[in-house]
């Protein structure tokens, strides 16, 4: 992971329909040349005043370095938005569920609800912590399209190459230091996890952009989702048959038990597994569908915004369809969670698009725009060193049990949880504010 510090400008309100439909290189390079050189902009080739002499002096402008790459501020709000509930959210809302427990009918209900949506649903069925990772990974797919075209546009193809094998394998490294690298023996090694599966999805889904036009895209990710389904319910298993998607009973676990070496996170299989790993990727091409969406010049930010929440709502009316005979199962990630929870992600971007880049309103994301900036660097702490237990140093032992006492049983923990958090904003915001990310 390297130290670099980069210029992100969120100051003017129409930052973000710039990235979209912004002028060509050569006239921002030019423009900022006439800046310095406080001249009047140079007139085109074809104006019989151009003077040989002047010549070399658009090859001066040429040699200018690029200016700084600029951000789309939905894409990090919603990056950040996705983030928050990892670092800590999703404490404070179970150690407010445990507050609300027995407070009457109405606050135990709205306790009881807000408690189970922040549980993985234990198989089949789709809660709101299901939606926290395929979020990420379907912004994942957005920020690729933003990157490797700058990538491309300003250096090569061959570079852009380069820096997705770079940056998966450093990512890949990473995956495997947080889940305790080599402090165990081999057999206790977990080489898949979440971030191995970001770097896994990152590398195939920028491969995938950047040898193949849109109708190829498509064409593959239907492939994923419709091959995936096919292996899952015309392979026969061993001891198990055809068809079936019950939990230690289908392909997919079958395989992380038979191939899948080291630990796994459920002892004979793991959630992000070998075979699930490829409708993940589909998730991933998602995003970039939606990134080239916001590129594309031809839009209005209003018209981008239909179009993410209208593909968003059809999207999760077919999961749903789907999900009669393949069931909405996270563990397995199944082709027909890949179009729930990537509708679900449309129809948010579509909303923080909207509301951020088309109504110029984002001071309410503030806090999100600095967490979705560093999101893999907080995520990369609170798993090695976590926010919570700092939090704990500081106002855990008699403290939490005073403020359970005084107020109510779980106040103790959603303090912690919310100072926790608080450290954690606090952290982006000066990452942010002093323009220094750590970046894969």
């Amino acid at each position: 992971m390297s130290l670099q510090s980069q210029s992100r400008h969120f100051e003017d309100p129409n930052e973000a329909r710039r990235q979209t439909e912004g002028p060509s290189i050569k006239h921002r390079i030019q423009t900022r040349f006439d800046a310095v050189a406080r001249r009047p902009r140079a007139r085109q080739p074809d104006d019989p005043a151009i003077r040989g002499r002047e010549r070399p002096h658009f090859g001066a402008v040429e040699a200018l370095p690029l200016p700084a790459p600029r951000r789309v501020a939905s894409v990090d709000a919603v990056r950040g938005f996705t983030m928050f509930w990892i670092i800590g959210a999703d404490g404070a809302a179970k150690a407010l569920a445990e507050m609300l427990s027995g407070k009457g009918t109405i606050l135990s209900t709205a306790g009881n609800i807000i408690g189970g949506q922040f549980e993985h649903a234990e198989w089949e069925g789709l809660h709101f912590y299901d939606l926290i990772f395929p979020l990420f990974i379907f912004v994942t797919g957005v920020a690729i399209v933003f990157s490797l075209t700058r990538l491309v546009e300003q250096e090569s193809k061959f570079a852009a190459h380069w820096r997705v094998l770079r940056r998966s394998l450093l990512l890949f490294a990473l995956g495997l230091v947080y889940y305790g690298g080599v402090s165990e023996s081999w057999p206790d090694i977990r080489l898949l996890g979440v971030l191995n599966r970001i770097a896994l999805c990152y590398l195939f889904t920028s491969l995938l952009f950047l040898n193949l036009r849109l109708p190829g895209l498509i064409v593959a990710f239907v492939a994923i989702l419709a091959g995936y389904w096919a292996l899952m319910t015309f392979v026969s298993v061993s001891g198990i048959g055809v068809g079936s998607y019950a939990k230690d009973a289908n392909l997919a676990n079958w395989i992380d038990a038979q191939y899948l070496p080291g630990r796994k996170w459920n002892g004979a299989w793991d959630p992000e597994g070998l075979l699930s790993t490829l409708p993940a990727i589909a998730t991933c091409l998602l995003g970039v569908f939606a990134g080239l969406l916001l590129k594309e010049p031809s839009l209005q930010p209003h018209q981008k915004t239909l179009w993410l929440i209208g593909a968003g709502a059809a999207m999760i009316a077919l999961g749903v369809l789907w999900g009669l005979q393949f069931p909405i199962v996270k563990n397995i990630w199944t082709s027909s969670y890949v179009l729930v929870c990537g509708g679900l992600s449309a129809l948010l971007l579509g909303v923080f698009h909207q509301v951020i880049d088309a109504w110029e309103r984002r001071s309410w994301a503030t806090i999100f725009i600095w967490i979705g900036a560093s999101a893999i660097t907080l995520y990369f702490i609170n798993g090695i060193v976590g926010f919570q237990p700092l939090a704990t140093q500081l106002v855990g032992g008699d403290v939490r049990s005073f403020v359970d006492s005084h107020l109510t049983p779980g106040a103790g923990s959603f303090l912690e949880h919310a100072v926790g958090l608080l450290l954690a904003v606090a952290l982006a915001g000066f990452l942010y504010r002093r323009k220094i990310f750590l970046r894969v």
